[in-house]
């Protein structure tokens, strides 16, 4: 059994083909939190670049398992944490990792996870998410997988297999009830290859995890739906 520990942070990243990007990644995490206690903790899902092996070396903690998409792989580390405060951050350094500070100092004010908001959402599935699932969360930027978040409050939480790029975890945590707020963050450069593909393919997949999204919000509506017509 690990060893929980009392104070400190755990940041999580899911990785797939990111070897050249995970040195500067931990490094910079190093860096940013300073002399806070901290683990980093990488789950890669099996690169063939061989991002694995180079976390087993950079990295407190690496995962190596069967490809399930961004989110499953961001909830096994999360489980694996030690630190009651667990950061997840993307592994392509389109998130800045001088911002986990300010997540802190937010979850500090009463929140159970705080999502690090983009102020311009570069794709139009994006929007629509804010507008609908966003607006139902009271995040206005639900596909940030740049999160903080209480460990104990979260651990418990399980996804189904599909990727929704990070909204299931969010409406089942608000679900049961966990206190959700934001913060906002600068704009940082975009990778050239974007990890869930070109513009139309990104729009598509982001789509069919709005539809999906909103299955899961409309679940208990289902199910009183299908009780109240089997006791008429």
């Amino acid at each position: 059994m690990q060893r929980k520990r009392s104070s400190g942070v755990s940041v999580v990243s899911a990785t797939w083909n990111e070897r050249d990007a995970l040195p500067d990644l931990i490094r910079r995490i190093h860096r940013a939190l300073g002399s806070i206690p901290h683990e980093t903790i990488i789950v890669d899902d099996t690169s063939p670049d061989g991002t694995g092996i180079l976390a087993s070396k950079l990295a407190d903690v690496a995962i190596c398992k069967r490809r399930e998409g961004q989110s499953i792989a961001l909830l096994t580390g999360i489980r694996k944490a030690t630190y009651p405060i667990v950061v997840t951050i993307d592994a392509d350094l389109e998130n800045d990792p001088e911002n986990i500070i300010g997540l802190l100092r937010s979850l500090e004010k009463g929140h159970d996870i705080v999502v690090a908001a983009r102020p311009n959402l570069p794709r139009f599935s994006e929007r629509l998410f804010a507008a609908t699932v966003g607006q139902w969360l009271g995040v206005t930027d639900v596909l940030s997988n740049f999160r903080a978040m209480r460990r104990e409050k979260v651990e418990s939480i399980s996804l189904g297999h599909t990727e929704t790029f990070g909204a299931e975890f969010l409406i089942r945590a608000h679900r049961v009830g966990l206190r959700i707020g934001q913060i906002q963050v600068d704009d940082t450069p975009r990778r050239s290859t974007p990890r869930i593909g070109g513009t139309l393919t990104a729009n598509l997949r982001i789509l069919k995890a709005l539809v999906i999204s909103l299955m899961i919000l409309l679940e208990p509506s289902i199910r009183r739906s299908r009780i109240a017509r089997s006791w008429s």
